[in-house]
């Protein structure tokens, strides 16, 4: 049996209760798991891999000698999330995503938040991802996060916190859906007899989302990416194609008579809406960096003049900052008058003198993090690291206090993963996707990333890290059975780009 030895002590294990007792929602699940001998259960994880690596699911590393491209790790066995729990999480980002689009179009235009004093005028000014050139533009529609991935972490006690909130151009999606069609096919009686709400329907929603800020009838939209060597490149190519739209590089639009426009074999073509997947200093070397070489000169001043929608839009990186974090919670409850659904990871900034000493003396104790990295760089994880490495985070600190924050060792909880031919608990953290378009639509599920290395926190692709799919279940009375299996509808774009949408004069990827 493979959880005759599986441990389940010292942290929340997100298929078994105590004693290796399946939870209620896991018991079918479990029971199928039981029922496979390790050379069944090898093949099944051995068929997924193939088939992830056929479909081309790939990543790149940067800086990586041996190649740059590699296959992101998947492990077979899901993690399921009963309905009770995500009917908590949904609405719990919908409220922070709300709060948090408020707070982006406010601190470009009024900043009433700073004049009332909730959040301070210094945090603001001192923040990397602040965007000057961004104040007093208006985003289409009032929307400024279009696109959100908000990270969450399941703790000992059971309850979900927000880690951090990605607003720029979050990634991963594309596993979620590619992770989904091969976990059909991996245990195809057990998915449909639990329920799983689908999650094919994001293609759609997010070509609506789109679609919905777009400055004229029937908008065209395009997908902008800086090229084949980013390491979501694949997840670019894959949405431009699940939507119908071209995916475009910065050298395949040019501004004319103030507009955007697309080259193609046909003569010029207005763009109306650009899903942007590169960084706010790159879209437009006229109003950001010069040297950029991936964006679009004058493409600001198209946006600027209403012409042009961008999603997401400039300047919404100020929130992603791990500082400006802290203040979400005053967010919520300043624009929209509630507590807050989901809480904060308790969190200490070291640009407060108090703060930064409990800091500095408990560090061995502690996770810093600078406040402008991600993928697990810039981060120390106190009770894994040597002495001389928490010595030269205190410098670090104490030269730079506004550039950190710390939070406390959490005990993420785990799902059972194979490792080689067993079964053993590895920790897990969940990024659920939320669209902003003419409502808030958070897909039902999301990347749940996984630490394959026994012990560790850090679940990061860059850092060794995996994902598996995400079960959540919908409520008895709510989705008939089968239902997870509806497909995708077609849309108008995807139609009409089969039919007469020019073709691009370059070899830039066009789907």
């Amino acid at each position: 049996m493979h959880f005759d030895e599986y441990d389940t002590a010292g942290f929340f294990d997100e298929m078994f209760e105590a004693e290796a007792r399946p939870r209620p929602e896991t018991t079918l699940l479990a029971a199928k798991l039981d029922t496979l001998s390790p050379a069944e259960l090898r093949a099944r994880q051995i068929a997924a891999e193939r088939a992830l690596l056929t479909r081309g699911i790939t990543f790149n590393v940067y800086g990586d000698a041996a190649g740059t491209e590699k296959i992101f790790p998947f492990d077979i066995i899901p993690r399921v999330i009963p309905a009770a729990d995500w009917r908590q999480i949904d609405r719990g980002l919908k409220q922070r995503v709300h709060a948090l689009n408020l707070f982006v179009g406010d601190v470009y235009g009024e900043r009433r938040i700073v004049r009332d004093g909730v959040v301070p005028e210094s945090i603001l000014g001192s923040a990397s991802s602040w965007l000057p050139a961004c104040v007093g533009m208006k985003a289409p529609k009032g929307i400024y996060c279009h696109v959100v991935g908000t990270d969450l972490v399941r703790d000992r006690d059971g309850q979900f916190y927000v880690l951090e909130d990605n607003l720029r151009c979050p990634s991963g999606v594309s596993y979620v859906l590619e992770n989904r069609q091969v976990m059909k096919r991996t245990f195809p009686q057990v998915f449909d007899k639990l329920r799983v709400r689908p999650v094919d329907i994001y293609p759609s929603k997010l070509l609506e989302t789109l679609q919905h800020v777009g400055p004229a009838p029937s908008p065209t939209v395009v997908v902008l990416t800086p090229g084949v060597h980013n390491s979501a490149y694949f997840e670019h190519s894959f949405l431009a194609q699940q939507m119908g739209v071209e995916l475009v590089e910065g050298r395949d639009l040019v501004v004319r008579d103030g507009r955007v426009n697309m080259r193609t074999t046909r003569g010029f073509q207005r763009v109306d809406v650009i899903y942007r997947r590169i960084d706010d200093s790159f879209l437009d070397p006229k109003a950001f960096r010069p040297d950029s070489l991936l964006g679009v000169p004058g493409l600001m001043e198209v946006y600027k003049a209403g012409r042009v929608a961008l999603a997401n839009a400039p300047g919404t990186g100020v929130a992603d900052d791990k500082v400006v974090y802290c203040w979400v919670p005053k967010m919520i409850e300043y624009y929209l008058g509630e507590a807050p659904i989901l809480p904060n990871v308790p969190t200490y900034r070291c640009e407060d003198d108090k703060e930064r000493a409990h800091v500095l003396a408990n560090i061995a104790d502690l996770v810093v993090k600078a406040a402008n990295e991600s993928g697990g760089y810039g981060m120390l994880v106190g009770p894994q690291a040597s002495a001389a490495e928490r010595e030269e985070f205190k410098r670090r600190i104490e030269s730079r206090p506004r550039e950190y924050i710390a939070q406390p060792m959490l005990g993420l909880s785990r799902v059972p993963t194979i490792v080689e031919d067993v079964i053993e608990g590895r920790h897990v953290d969940l990024r659920p996707y939320v669209l902003y378009g003419e409502d808030i639509f958070v897909l039902p599920g999301g990347l749940t990333r996984v630490a394959l290395k026994r012990g560790s926190c850090v679940v990061n692709s860059s850092q060794g890290g995996g994902s598996k799919d995400t079960w959540v279940l919908a409520d008895a009375d709510s989705m008939p059975a089968g239902a997870a299996g509806a497909s995708q509808v077609q849309s108008q774009s995807q139609a009409q780009s089969q039919s007469q949408a020019p073709a691009k004069t370059n070899g830039s990827s066009g789907c």
